[in-house]
């Protein structure tokens, strides 16, 4: 009687190793991109806190934004922001509108818009 129960334990657990080790490959949350990007310190520059659950929050340079992140290889896709409304006079609030960022080779966050076109950059945090 024991025999069948081995058969299915040993066509069933390379399945789930399988399984477990495609999970733990998904993503460490340790990856280039999690941490902050930008000058925290300054409330009226942009600046993005990239958390390794898939979080994001930040500013634009004026609003509070608060939003989701993927990884995809080398790039990141957003998954929109929310922000707060409030009207800065002279702050240019590009941030707010990214859709997808990657790691130029001098370590910058290079951010795009929906259109693909870069919008801005924004250096590893303080």
């Amino acid at each position: 009687m024991a025999q069948p129960r081995n058969r299915i334990f040993r066509s069933v657990f390379p399945a789930l190793l399988a399984a477990a080790l495609m999970a733990g490959c998904a993503g460490s949350g340790n990856g280039p991109f999690v941490g902050v990007w930008g000058d925290t310190s300054d409330a009226k520059q942009p600046s993005l806190d990239l958390k390794s659950d898939g979080t994001a929050t930040g500013t634009d340079g004026c609003n509070r934004l608060t939003g989701s992140w993927k990884e995809d290889g080398k790039t990141i896709s957003f998954g929109g922001f929310a922000s707060t409304r409030m009207a800065c006079e002279g702050v240019d609030t590009w941030l707010s509108n990214a859709a997808t960022a990657k790691i130029q080779e001098d370590g910058k966050l290079a951010v795009f818009g929906q259109g693909g076109d870069e919008i801005g950059t924004l250096t590893p945090g303080k």
